[in-house]
């Protein structure tokens, strides 16, 4: 299993530096298509996607595809009609197929394209700002870097439980670690790449995103974990094999890549 998983870590490290290295249409392509397998695995999970079943999800995913359009081609002060116009779209499929679906199944579906899609979309956003190609590295550096610090930190000294019944394995003591860690490795990060960033005191500012970031992204584990939870299952999918699916190894990074964009455009006015 840690071979496997091990392997699978190395090709998704691959693929980010090609992908994100890159910018422009690979990224955007693959974020669409990241954002639509992770929408599916959250589909399937809190059945809004089942046998008979599928007009919701269609609308999601629909949804989500033109907003990221409206973000490659410059739009992106209509991201919020164009939620506005899904949600009604689905409370169209809601009223006019009732009672095929329930009110729960509709808000799920909802939930899903801006928990998944929407959020997701802000690594492309991040990427696309003023040192962006730099700034972009912080949503993972901040987001896995802080599960790596956190899990050694915990497994070395770990004892108080920060979620006893959610994550029994996570202590604060991790957790305080992980935060510590994502801080130092922004820092490092900053010193290394200081001279191509117009940022004044990269390693301080750096250091603050990242550290802000990673108490974020543990909210992001936890909430993955609990809808699962909620729903009896214990992985999202098995497309990465050792890691389970795209929602299991996206989880933090779903919500530290709008709070990177935002504090990033926030401290580096």
């Amino acid at each position: 299993m840690f071979v496997t998983r091990l392997i699978s870590g190395i090709v998704l490290v691959a693929v980010a530096l090609l992908t994100i290295c890159s910018g422009g249409w690979i990224l955007y392509g693959t974020l669409t298509i990241v954002s639509l397998i992770g929408m599916f695995e959250l589909y399937r999970a809190v059945k809004v996607q089942k046998q008979g079943e599928n007009l919701l999800a269609v609308v999601g995913y629909l949804g989500v595809i033109l907003h990221y359009i409206l973000l490659s081609l410059g739009y992106s002060e209509y991201a919020m009609m164009n939620l506005i116009i899904v949600l009604i779209a689905m409370m169209f499929v809601y009223v006019f197929s009732y009672p095929k679906y329930h009110a729960e199944q509709v808000m799920a579906a909802f939930f899903g394209v801006v928990y998944v899609g929407v959020m997701l979309s802000y690594i492309y956003q991040t990427r696309m700002i003023r040192d962006g190609a730099f700034l972009v590295w912080l949503i993972f550096l901040c987001s896995w870097g802080c599960d790596t610090c956190a899990y050694c930190v915990g497994m070395l000294i770990g004892k108080h439980k920060m979620s006893p019944v959610l994550s029994p394995k996570k202590s604060v003591e991790g957790a305080v670690g992980g935060v510590v860690g994502a801080a130092l490795l922004g820092a490092i990060y900053a010193a290394v790449v200081g001279s191509h960033l117009e940022a004044e005191n990269p390693v301080i500012t750096y250091a603050i995103i990242c550290a802000v970031g990673a108490l974020i992204s543990m909210v992001g584990d936890l909430a993955a974990s609990a809808i699962k939870r909620n729903h009896n299952i214990k992985d999202y999918g098995t497309l990465i094999p050792g890691h389970g699916g795209i929602m299991d190894r996206f989880d933090s990074v779903i919500f530290t890549a709008p709070v990177i964009y935002y504090l990033s455009m926030f401290m580096m006015r």
